[in-house]
């Protein structure tokens, strides 16, 4: 019999909602909170929400002053070209490994299985199930490069890309384009050819790259 899981600490807890609540706007970027606001939002004591503030903060999703509380981080067009220019060849090399180092059927399937969540999502313009079902084809192709180290600083940056998306969901034209490139780098994983994957992976992220901080720019959704 197993052992029923641990409960989430206050920490976890408070670290959790508060990234929720940012990803969800309802923290605005460039926004200020003192520690016992949060706490009092949060229906828990300072401490907690302190220690959480710290370890959001190391993922670049808010600043802790002192004195001054907590400042939500800005999306910054410029910051977002560099997090995209990092995780273009990160996950790029994750799709050339995939295809060159070999890969198991449940593996691409896991891919496949994404790409069929977001055509359904399309399908029923959804745009919220689609982002998730992206994050899912991310997530996967990157499990497949087989690198700890790469997946962990991946997950670092793809929480800020996340809450870049979030805001910019809603201006953008529907996806349809995605689908299909991401259609094509599992297609040029299946068959072994590293080159094609890495190219095709880079060329798409390229674009959301150029489509999302030109969003960010057109509806001045920087926030200082």
């Amino acid at each position: 019999m197993s052992a029923a899981p641990k409960p989430k600490s206050n920490t976890v807890k408070a670290q959790d909602t508060l990234r929720e609540m940012i990803f969800a706007g309802d923290l605005l970027p460039g926004s200020t909170y003192l520690e016992a606001e949060l706490a009092e939002l949060l229906g828990m004591s300072r401490t907690p929400v302190r220690e959480a503030a710290l370890r959001l903060e190391a993922q670049g999703l808010l600043e802790v002053r002192p004195r001054h509380g907590v400042r939500i981080t800005p999306i910054a067009p410029s910051d977002m070209e560099e997090i995209y220019e990092i995780l273009t060849e990160l996950e790029g090399l994750c799709a050339e490994k995939a295809a060159d180092a070999g890969h198991s059927e449940e593996e691409v399937q896991a891919l496949e299985e994404a790409i069929r969540h977001m055509d359904e999502a399309l399908e029923a313009e959804n745009r919220e199930a689609w982002a998730a079902a992206d994050e899912e084809f991310h997530s996967a192709l990157i499990r497949l490069g087989h690198n700890k180290r790469v997946e962990a600083i991946c997950a670092m940056y793809n929480d800020q890309v996340r809450r870049a998306r979030a805001v910019t969901l809603w201006l953008r034209p529907l996806p349809t384009e995605s689908n299909e490139a991401h259609r094509a780098v599992c297609e040029a994983i299946r068959n072994c050819d590293a080159e094609r994957a890495g190219q095709l992976h880079r060329a798409h992220r390229r674009e959301a790259r150029k489509l999302l901080t030109e969003l960010l720019k057109r509806h001045g959704l920087r926030h200082v």
